[in-house]
């Protein structure tokens, strides 16, 4: 009886279970792009506030030499 229970459970599992191992690795290679994008993202933001923050600082720093 519970070999019969294993293999129901495991049949539901699989019947319910229609996805690919390439639909799988197609979904991680969407996630992986889709965070490799934010990093770019956060990374172009973070350069650009650093470049501002400078050219700032040089700006004060000219007008106190002045």
């Amino acid at each position: 009886m519970k070999k019969l229970l294993l293999v129901l459970a495991i049949g539901t599992f699989a019947a319910c279970n229609n996805e690919t191992a390439a639909d799988a690795a197609n979904k991680i290679d969407s996630t992986a792009n889709a965070a490799s994008k934010a990093i770019d993202s956060t990374a172009k933001a973070a350069d650009s506030t650093v470049k501002a923050v400078a050219d700032s600082a040089t700006k004060v720093v000219d007008s106190l030499k002045k």
